[in-house]
Parts: C-alpha cells; sequence; structure tokens
C-alpha cells in the first residue's frame, strides 16, 4: 500500500480519532491507480478512455493531420463495457478516415432515462467546452442505444445534427418493455404507462420534426427484438405527421433480424449520413 495509518480507536479522544479518521479518508482518495487495477474502458480503435462525473467515457481519434478545428464528432449510444465492439470496428474506422471522432458515456441501462440524459450532458460539455470539439455532433444509437441517443435529442434538439441508428429502439415499450425501463426511470411499470408523453422517445419525436433534424436507419424487417415497425418506420411516420418525411431514409434490410449482419455496420448509406451531419454540425 502506498499510505499507511494505524489507529487505535479505544486509546485516543473522540476528537482525535474523528480527525484521523479524516486524514485516513483524504489518504485513501490519494492512492493512485495500481498496475493490476483495471482500465477505465478497453478501446478497439485508438483514442482516450477517461472518466466523465465519474463514469466510463472514450473517444475514438481521427489521425493527426485528419483532425480539424472544431472537430466533428458522432455522440454513440450505448456506451456499455462491451460496445462499441468489434463488429462496429470497419465502420468507425471510416468515421476517423473522413475526420470525424466517435465518442461516448456509459450510463449503464439508462434506457433514455432523465440521470441518463444528465449523463449525456455532461459528456456534451466535456466535449464542446473543455475540449472544443464541434457544437453540434452526429448521434448514433445501435440497438437500445436509439433510447439513449433519441431521448437526449428531444430534450437537445439545438444541439444535433443529425440522428443515425441501427436497428435503434424508440418505444420502450417494444424494448426493453416497461417492466425492465421503469427502474431506470424510478418509477413502478404503472407509472411510467401514465408517463409516457412525457418519457417515451416517440412520442416526443415531433420536437426533432419542427426543428428539422434529419435522421437514417437501416432495420432489419425480420427483427423481433426491435420490431422495424414500431420504431425507425414509426419514427418516419412521426415526421410525415409533421410534414417532414423527407428528412427521414429507412433502409430496410429484406430477411435481416436483430443480428450481426455485417451489411448493418458496413451500410454505404449510414456511413455517407454520419460523415456528412458531423462535419454539417462543425460548421453549420
Amino acid at each position: 500500500m502506498p499510505y499507511a495509518l494505524f489507529l487505535i480507536p479505544a486509546l485516543w479522544p473522540r476528537r482525535g480519532l474523528i480527525a484521523s479518521l479524516s486524514a485516513l479518508a483524504v489518504l485513501c482518495s490519494l492512492t493512485p491507480l495500481r498496475a493490476e487495477d483495471p482500465p477505465i474502458k478497453e478501446l478497439i480503435l485508438p483514442g482516450e478512455a477517461f472518466l466523465v462525473q465519474g463514469r466510463p467515457a472514450f473517444i475514438f481519434l481521427p489521425p493527426e493531420d485528419k483532425r480539424s478545428k472544431p472537430q466533428p464528432w458522432v455522440m454513440y449510444g450505448p456506451t456499455l463495457p462491451g460496445y462499441p465492439d468489434s463488429h462496429e470496428k470497419w465502420m468507425h474506422e471510416q468515421f476517423l478516415a473522413a475526420g470525424v471522432a466517435v465518442a461516448g458515456i456509459d450510463v449503464g441501462e439508462g434506457y433514455g432515462s432523465p440521470k441518463s440524459q444528465a449523463l449525456f450532458s455532461a459528456l456534451y460539455q466535456e466535449m464542446t467546452m473543455k475540449r472544443h470539439y464541434a457544437k453540434k455532433p452526429c448521434l448514433l444509437g445501435r440497438s437500445r442505444g436509439g433510447l439513449w441517443v433519441s431521448s437526449w435529442a428531444c430534450a437537445h434538439p439545438d444541439k444535433v445534427a443529425g440522428i443515425a441508428g441501427i436497428y435503434p429502439v424508440f418505444d420502450f415499450r417494444t424494448y426493453p418493455g416497461l417492466a425492465n425501463a421503469a427502474p431506470a426511470y424510478e418509477l413502478t411499470p404503472e407509472a411510467l404507462e401514465s408517463q409516457l408523453l412525457l418519457h417515451n422517445p416517440i412520442e416526443k419525436l415531433s420536437v426533432l420534426a419542427q426543428a428539422k433534424i434529419p435522421a437514417l436507419f437501416i432495420h432489419g424487417d425480420q427483427d423481433t427484438v426491435v420490431p422495424l415497425k414500431e420504431n425507425s418506420a414509426e419514427f418516419k411516420a412521426r415526421y410525415k405527421a409533421e410534414g417532414e418525411e423527407s428528412l427521414v431514409q429507412l433502409v430496410v434490410a429484406e430477411g435481416q433480424g436483430h443480428n450481426y449482419w455485417e451489411g448493418f455496420f458496413r451500410c454505404p448509406e449510414l456511413i455517407a449520413f454520419v460523415i456528412k451531419q458531423a462535419k454539417l454540425g462543425a460548421h453549420p
């Protein structure tokens, strides 16, 4: 141990004990990371792993000669211990080669809850205020990451250049279901169901349509985990109801479900969209 402090409470006055315990707390907080401590986050591509409000976060960085000011970037979800994963590596490489960084923060199984949105905002502040990245990232949500990014976008449409998704979730009734989503919202399933207009992203998309936020999704027509009809197709329908259907491009992967089909992660339309919108976000 780098530091050691031994106390014998029975022999010390109460005031001395309290002071010593306080000193111990300070010393413990100064203990450096040890070689055997796990890294903040394992990265599949060159970049940086760090903490934001005590939560693991990351940035994939473009090569030095591809970087610019302000730096275009993608806000990615869900950043969990296993994500982004190797299936996405080629896709992220295309972003980096085009000079677009990728960043995310692990909010746990947040499902778009207010607490998860607050952590997304903390990452946004880290990227834009401390690191001087572009004020409008392109958001990218894979599967339940769709809940992450769409909830944050609905709350901050002025900070979004575009939204892209790979079989994204926009209605938490379909996945993970009310019973599983409710704890993240600190509500009972019944209470969450009664507050769908307040919390469910699919019910708030008019905000994005009215802000004219463009979107592009690729989704399998055989997806039984995150059904196309109730999620990506419904997203487009909600924009249509606002007269903005042309802002949403939906690529339907015929015969595909919720899987690791390579076409989901090498979709040329999605890659081109993300790069374009991220760069527009840097120079609106």
